[in-house]
């Protein structure tokens, strides 16, 4: 059972009377429904409905707990204060290490990584208490990469894509039939009218290691997008599927950095796939 400590990650802590209802008017994904036991993807959009911050969501005794990059807490806390007005929260930067581990089920009081069953689940201890950990946080990312699941800063830049996009709607990350939230008509729209063209991808390299980050990937004289995160012959790329579909149409070979690539869909993934 792999475990590894996430130093890139760290939590949030959104209490108080009013927490409940303050993030529920605010975030993606549904926080009156999270159960216990479970980190659940969400996202604080623009209101253009961009994705300004993605974390996971977890309930708390007191309220709730994001677990975020740590290059973004700062700004996320000056936003949530933002809207905070009258609301009767306190938000606070909690000193947590943040643990991930799979390979087995959860140990308690883990809780279960709800964007998908094999990501595994997460640990949050108090940081002179994380555990001995016989993974570190680039084995964890090839684990994810793996999988074919996008974060935030790498694979899509932040305030720059749409949940759709970021595969959000695929991991549990949007909830559809909740109540308004910032930027909720722009993505609602974008399910009822089916018009993300745009989705992350995995890739597979058979030369070699991954390209770096931001690389263009190309077929013919069509762009098709660019790369995301990448380990081992493993990668991401965030593609135009539409263009991609007309590319392999035309026995065109898709190139990332200029490398032949092969092309997959998310073994997750339900949208449509043009081969």
């Amino acid at each position: 059972m792999p475990l590894a400590l996430l130093p890139d990650r760290t939590v949030v802590a959104v209490t108080g009377a009013d927490a409940s209802s303050f993030l529920q008017g605010l975030l993606t994904c549904n926080v009156e429904t999270l159960p216990e036991g479970e980190a659940r993807l969400g996202a604080l959009l623009s209101p253009q409905g961009k994705i300004l911050f993605d974390f996971l969501v977890s309930r708390a005794p007191d309220g709730f707990r994001l677990d975020v990059a740590r290059d973004r807490v700062t700004d996320l806390v000056k936003r949530l204060t933002l809207y905070r007005l009258r609301a009767q929260v306190t938000i606070e930067v909690l000193p947590l290490a943040v643990v991930a581990g799979w390979g087995a089920e959860a140990p308690s009081p883990a809780l279960r990584d709800g964007r998908l069953a094999d990501l595994g689940w997460r640990l949050y201890l108090p940081e002179d208490e994380a555990p001995a950990t016989d993974a570190d946080a680039a084995a964890y990312a090839a684990h994810r990469i793996g999988l074919g699941v996008p974060e935030g800063g790498t694979d899509f830049a932040l305030g720059d894509a749409f949940p759709h996009e970021a595969l959000m709607d695929q991991l549990g990350g949007v909830d559809f039939k909740k109540g308004c939230y910032v930027g909720q008509e722009v993505v609602s729209r974008m399910q009822h009218r089916g018009t993300a063209r745009t989705r992350i991808v995995p890739l597979i390299y058979r030369d070699g290691p991954a390209v770096p980050v931001a690389e263009p990937v190309t077929a013919g004289e069509r762009s098709l997008g660019q790369t995301g995160s990448g380990a081992g012959s493993r990668g991401l790329a965030m593609l135009r599927i539409d263009r991609l579909g007309e590319a392999l149409a035309a026995g065109e070979t898709v190139l990332a950095g200029g490398r032949a690539v092969e092309v997959e869909k998310p073994g997750f993934a339900t949208f449509a796939w043009p081969v």
